[in-house]
């Protein structure tokens, strides 16, 4: 069977389209009593863009921390304060931040229609409630968090998403100007996200025509992004991060992402950074990929965290491989249905002490 999945219903791309945020929320606006909740990075708060946002009315804005990688406990909690906010829900909920952010909003956009904790619903297609209508606005590039259909938590067992048709946004903005600024080693680690998607989708078994077409050609932005640059590299990168995110829509991400849930769960380590520190390890699966990608992090004149599993406990690492082994779907795109003859405990816990 094929699977018919769900896309982002309406999408606006371009620098300074940000400014039409306000009249595309006001068609969802009930009446003169409804009221939208923004969920916006904490990083804003200081910033210019906190006076661009079109509050109106009773609208709430939830300024949230995304120091550490987003929770299923902070999810509840935000979506509490929501519930206490105003006896009815929201007619929609926007988030403007990078993937962590946006992960948060979708998140709280399906546990105001679903019951109990967003903990329940780490899986695939758990979620029985359609979300409130939810927008994404994207200040950083890379995670495919705007048009993915996952929200990522770590919860209190294991670090898995919520993955579900109704995740997706129902509407994105995608405006390049809101990444100016951004530390350029948070944007390479981010922008590292979006390449090994990539790489990931486009050397897996599941790979098809649909994803190699905008695999191919997410690939071929952040190598123009981070080896060549110029004045379009942030309009590239944010077109690179859709489309990297679509390519994996209907295919997977592999190895790397698979052993980077497990760090990140154990250790706090945030994905993008994760998923570099794992990836200059993973000659063995995906070496052109591994090659152009040390070819990037040596253009961009930056050093990778190293020795990051020495000397950790063996629970830790045993915890390390039990969340990277739940991920099974990545696993069977990487090495087959056979998988499970190829990587073993043992040989995770291999791969996680080399670094």
């Amino acid at each position: 069977m094929f699977r018919n999945f769900k896309l982002v219903s309406k999408m606006i791309f371009g620098r300074g389209c940000f400014s039409q945020l306000d009249g595309i929320l006001a068609e969802k606006r009930l009446n003169s009593d409804s009221f939208m909740v923004f969920v916006v990075d904490d990083v804003f708060q200081d910033k210019s863009l906190k006076e661009r946002i079109p509050v109106r009315g009773k609208d709430l804005i939830l300024w949230v921390n995304v120091d550490d990688e987003p929770k299923t406990m902070y999810v509840d909690k935000l979506t509490g304060n929501v519930k206490e906010y105003m006896d009815r829900l929201p007619d929609g909920i926007i988030g403007i931040g990078g993937g962590s952010t946006l992960d948060l909003a979708k998140a709280i956009s399906l546990m105001l229609t679903n019951p109990g904790s967003s903990a329940d619903y780490q899986g695939w297609d758990l979620i029985k409630n359609p979300a409130v209508y939810h927008v994404g606005i994207p200040t950083l590039s890379g995670t495919g968090a705007e048009v993915s259909r996952t929200t990522v938590l770590t919860g209190p067992e294991k670090k898995l998403g919520l993955n579900s048709d109704y995740t997706v946004y129902d509407q994105i903005v995608l405006d390049p100007e809101l990444t100016e600024g951004v530390p350029a080693d948070q944007r390479f680690y981010t922008g590292m996200d979006c390449y090994i998607h990539c790489v990931e989708s486009l050397n897996g078994t599941f790979l098809n025509a649909f994803s190699s077409a905008y695999g191919e050609k997410a690939n071929d932005l952040c190598l123009e992004v981070f080896l060549e640059g110029g004045p379009e590299s942030a309009d590239k990168l944010m077109m690179a991060s859709y489309f990297g995110g679509m390519s994996i829509a209907y295919s997977q991400v592999g190895v790397c992402h698979a052993l980077s849930y497990g760090l990140s769960f154990v250790l706090g380590i945030h994905h993008g950074v994760g998923n570099a520190a794992v990836f200059d390890y993973l000659e063995e699966f995906y070496p052109h990929g591994v090659n152009e990608f040390r070819q990037m992090l040596e253009k961009q004149d930056l050093e990778l965290p190293r020795n990051i599993v020495s000397g950790i406990e063996n629970d830790k690492l045993e915890k390390m491989v039990d969340v990277a082994l739940i991920l099974e779907p990545l696993w069977e795109n990487a090495l087959g249905p056979e998988w499970k003859k190829k990587m073993t405990r043992e040989r995770i816990k291999d791969l996680y002490l080399q670094m």
